[in-house]
């Protein structure tokens, strides 16, 4: 019997620039890293590639002035709202900088206590003690102020009004800050909206059906400006902080890459691999309530192979139910019969109980985030054996 089932292991590729072939340094550095450390590349293994050295070497950045240039065309009046954008450095005082520079007057709306991905502005517990309903109530600075304006982020040590109030200042731009959890609520100000959010912004957008102007970050920066980095589905969403006037985006190109790599490891080995490209993975941390997705998506760009959701059987419900008069080896090997005649669809099926429910591509995307970090490791590439395999593979 196998006594090893998924492996995940970050492979060391060197630091990637600009102009870099990617391809070529994705291969070489898996089938490299496989003689080295003595694995072998199987069918159906999985490679996969961080998002950021993707656009890292396809170019694909914009400036805060790309920025500011796009806001001026789209909400020429000189003012706009922004609704629900999280609270990072990383992910958006770099966009804010940009819409700062491109308007006058700034109505910022920002969900409490938490923001769309659980970046706390202050503990929920305060919400009692000053009973303060978050379903109905808004309220604006002075009230702020009076409650939570020494609070700050727990990991960060920030307080990010005060951020991006600064950011705002510096670019001379008013900023006015709204506290509320109905996006309708900014309507009171302005007319002219960004929505700001993520993963709820067609929602958002839907709601202020009734504002002149309503857009999305997904909305700026689709198109070069004077040679710039552009995405044409997400826009500035999953963007990151390059420079203080520099903003990277999330890949715009990325199916000819999979396809290539996957084409070149068969050549080489004769092993059919999946690739993907990932970016942030979707779990959420118990201790600082953080959901780690800030990205649009898991991953923008796979092989087919990686489509679908798993569909497997929970060993413990069969060996509590319907072999629990078995033990030793005559238990495990039902099991493995069980396995092999298992439907091709379980949905709904008791024996799939307490599995995971999930997109095989945002389950693989967590592990690789988790295995990559976002640090100093040094590992943008991913390789994953046996994640397809199960208890009856021999």
């Amino acid at each position: 019997m196998r006594c090893v089932g998924t492996t995940s292991r970050g492979i060391r590729t060197g630091v990637i620039k600009p102009g870099d072939n990617l391809e070529d340094i994705v291969v070489n550095s898996v089938l490299r890293a496989s003689k080295e450390e003595g694995f072998n590349i199987r069918n159906r293994d999985i490679i996969a590639i961080t998002e950021a050295v993707v656009s890292i070497s396809k170019g694909n950045y914009v400036s805060v002035n790309d920025i500011a240039n796009d806001i001026k065309v789209k909400f020429p009046k000189g003012e706009v709202g922004l609704v629900f954008p999280i609270l990072s450095r990383n992910r958006f005082s770099g966009i804010l900088k940009g819409i700062a520079r491109g308007v006058n007057k700034i109505y910022m709306m920002l969900s409490y206590p938490a923001d769309e991905v659980g970046n706390h502005l202050f503990d929920d517990e305060l919400l009692y003690e000053y009973d303060i309903n978050p379903y109905s109530d808004s309220f604006e600075i002075d009230t702020y102020n009076k409650y939570f304006k020494d609070i700050k982020h727990q990991f960060t040590g920030i307080n990010y009004v005060d951020v991006y109030t600064e950011i705002c200042r510096k670019e001379n731009c008013e900023i006015v800050f709204i506290f509320s959890n109905n996006p309708r609520d900014i309507l009171k100000y302005t007319k002219d909206i960004l929505a700001c959010d993520i993963h709820t912004r067609e929602r958002t957008k839907k709601l202020l059906n009734g504002a002149d102007t309503i857009l999305g970050l997904d909305n700026i920066m689709t198109k070069s400006i004077s040679g710039s980095g552009y995405n044409p589905k997400y826009g500035l969403l999953g963007s990151n902080k390059s420079t203080e006037e520099v903003l990277k985006l999330f890949p715009r190109e990325g199916e000819e890459l999979v396809n290539g790599i996957q084409d070149r490891i068969f050549k080489e080995t004769g092993k059919k691999v999946e690739v993907m490209i990932y970016g942030d993975g979707a779990f959420k941390d118990p201790v600082g309530k953080i959901w780690e997705l800030a990205d649009p998506v898991v991953s923008p760009f796979y092989t087919k192979g990686l489509d679908g959701t798993p569909n497997e059987i929970k060993l413990k419900y069969i060996s509590d139910n319907e072999l629990s008069n078995l033990s030793g080896e005559e238990l495990n090997k039902k099991m493995k019969e069980i396995i092999r005649e298992k439907d091709n669809n379980l949905v709904g099926q008791n024996k799939s109980l307490g599995t995971t429910p999930r997109r095989i591509v945002d389950l693989v995307g967590s592990l690789c985030d988790l295995t990559s970090g976002s640090g100093d490791k040094g590992t943008p590439v991913v390789y994953i054996s046996g994640y397809f395999d199960n208890y009856a593979d021999e």
